[in-house]
């Protein structure tokens, strides 16, 4: 069972696409982002600023394009989406190739003070684990650091199968819509070891990443 669009379009805040009314004005963002795991590694980023809402709700089913960057990383079908929400969005922004454990990436965004910040990525090798930020708000003025844990999609069984893991580790599958997981998104239980993905090398513990935000 997946969120339908119409359902995320109002998530993400459509009908207050004008809430900040005329006046309002984008200010710059620094947004640090740093992969706080030991072996996992961040598929590109999404970085997006948008007016109010989230990209997902803990205990609800996955939207498709939420699903399709948790099982393989593919950014492009969230892009294509948000792209036709006009003004609720801000800003977009791009981290490409993989985040290696305990590297740092930073990105300048543009966002409106006190809207939201939506960040969104793949943790490699699992089935269908994601993190970054959902709907954080942006400071109105210095330095904000958020802490955020692992999710896990509920969009495909957490076989630890490569056949089923995409990406330099395993070389397997990435998004495929006939799969069924638990059914809603939930806290990431993390790798156990129980196929061919190592506990050892690979487990992890929330939180998984580390993000700051300064307003410039």
């Amino acid at each position: 069972m997946r969120t339908n669009l119409k359902q995320f379009a109002l998530a993400l805040g459509a009908t207050l696409a004008l809430a900040l009314g005329a006046e309002a004005h984008a200010e710059k963002y620094e947004v640090t982002i740093t992969n706080a795991t030991g072996g996992q590694s961040f598929t590109p980023r999404l970085y997006i600023t948008h007016r109010d809402g989230q990209l997902f709700t803990v205990g609800k089913p996955a939207i498709s394009q939420v699903a399709t960057i948790a099982e393989g990383g593919n950014i492009a079908p969230l892009q294509a989406y948000l792209a036709t929400l006009g003004s609720v969005i801000s800003d977009s922004k791009v981290g490409d190739g993989l985040l290696m454990p305990g590297k740092s990436e930073t990105i300048m965004i543009d966002g409106m003070p006190g809207s939201k910040l939506s960040i969104i990525y793949m943790l490699l090798p699992t089935n269908d684990g994601f993190s970054g930020a959902n709907g954080v708000t942006l400071p109105t003025s210095g330095t904000v650091v958020y802490t955020s844990p692992a999710w896990d999609s509920g969009s495909e069984p957490n076989s630890e199968n490569c056949m089923k893991i995409p990406g330099p580790t395993c070389g397997g599958e990435g998004y495929n819509a006939s799969e069924d997981g638990e059914g809603y998104v939930y806290i990431h239980p993390g790798i156990h070891g129980g196929a061919d993905v190592m506990a050892s090398k690979y487990d992890f513990r929330n939180p998984v990443t580390m993000i700051t935000i300064t307003k410039k």
